[in-house]
């Protein structure tokens, strides 16, 4: 095969971005299991905090959520072509996204907020908290009520796809010739390495001492600068094939930006641990070299995907459909073993080996059961069952 040529799908369906999203979201389980050591501050910490982590998950930063917004955009374009039209591609993503977003609000995220007014000098129970206080809007010992905590994705990745879809129903043939032009225009030269490094940096730089680096669907101006173009990227590629090609040629230049930037990082991170802040100018020098290194991480992680992933296997489609169930019940299961097992005094590697096995005991389980009631299967994310077939109707009906 040409190396230029992008890998073969079988219908319309690239395997690599498959294995690539289920190695994002394996990646951000094992990252908040080893926030749970690291000396940075989290929901729950362990008194063993290991310094040794913070390189790695320094390096892993910049491009962990970028690349989950990346292949979501790329799958929400193949979405988008199945369901026919942005209305019926936006009640899907409705029923897909806002069902589990609510199901998680109500019935994950609150143990995980007792734990966390807990800590705050909470003096009830989980029943109680549950019935009568988490419900509370605003802002209860320390936290704000109700919460979505890990699940800001979910909220995020809805109001991109909202917006979209939006923007297509109203403005859709002038928005597919834009994106053909600026595909056009991106693959001369290298400008689909530089440019959106540029646009994006400068979008970053201009926020930073302008609003706050903080969650929140209507706060979050410095995430949405990071996260919307590449999740529009994403989508975009899914229904432009001729970028693949340039991705092939452009990731050597892409993985060298990658190391530097990933070096500038790391530099900064050790130079100022903690919640120590660096001067204004070193400050600004960090979220560049983040926002370079995530977006060629992308480009050289698509292509890895694209060469070396883009096959098919028996498990894959068991293992993409857990991906979403996983995420959703992970952390409150991190948050509430480590609850009750940090008391024990255990040692640093039995307590790492409980959280790993618990949490992925804890996630099949949620799957597995989740996956067989037909009424849970929305509220954990996943489609109605294929197959079911009406009572007394034909074969062909159904």
């Amino acid at each position: 095969m040409n190396p230029s040529e992008p890998a073969p799908m079988r219908n319309g369906r690239h395997y690599g971005l498959d294995w690539l999203r289920i190695a994002a979201f394996g990646l951000l389980i094992l990252y908040h299991i080893g926030m749970v050591f690291s000396p940075w501050s989290w929901v729950i910490k362990t008194p063993h905090a290991i310094t040794a982590l913070v390189p790695p998950m320094a390096l892993l930063t910049p491009w962990r959520l970028p690349l989950l917004f990346a292949v979501s955009g790329f799958a929400s374009r193949h979405l988008f072509e199945r369901s026919g039209g942005a209305g019926a591609f936006l009640r899907s993503r409705n029923l897909r996204l806002l069902v589990p977003l609510a199901f998680g609000m109500a019935v994950l995220i609150p143990p995980e907020m007792w734990v966390r007014v807990q800590e705050g000098g909470y003096p009830h129970g989980y029943l109680h908290f549950w019935l009568l206080d988490y419900w509370h809007w605003g802002e209860f010992y320390g936290r704000v009520l109700p919460s979505w905590e890990h699940l800001w994705f979910v909220a995020y990745l809805w109001a991109y796809t909202a917006v979209l879809a939006l923007a297509l129903m109203l403005h859709g043939p002038a928005l597919r010739r834009g994106a053909d032009r600026l595909v056009a225009w991106l693959l001369e030269g290298r400008r689909l390495l530089w440019v959106p490094i540029v646009v994006m940096t400068i979008l970053r730089l201009a926020l930073l001492f302008v609003v706050p680096e903080e969650k929140g669907l209507l706060t979050d101006w410095s995430g949405h600068a990071r996260f919307v173009p590449i999740f529009l990227f994403g989508f975009i590629l899914a229904g432009a094939p001729q970028i693949w090609p340039r991705i092939a040629q452009l990731w050597p230049a892409a993985l060298m930006l990658a190391l530097a930037s990933g070096a500038t990082v790391l530099s900064v991170e050790l130079s100022y641990p903690g919640d120590m802040l660096p001067p204004h100018w070193i400050m600004a020098a960090d979220r560049a070299a983040r926002t370079v290194m995530a977006w060629t991480m992308i480009l050289v992680l698509f292509h890895f995907a694209d060469r070396m992933l883009n096959r098919d296997h028996r498990w894959r489609a068991t293992i993409a459909e857990a991906v979403f169930p996983f995420y959703l019940i992970h952390q409150p299961v991190i948050v509430l073993i480590a609850w009750h097992t940090l008391p024990m005094g255990l040692s640093a590697t039995v307590e790492f080996a409980l959280l790993a096995a618990g949490t992925l005991a804890a996630s099949t389980l949620f799957y597995l059961l989740g996956r067989e009631v037909d009424w849970l299967r929305p509220l954990i994310g996943l489609s109605r069952r294929p197959g079911r077939r009406a009572r007394g109707s034909s074969p062909q009906a159904a």
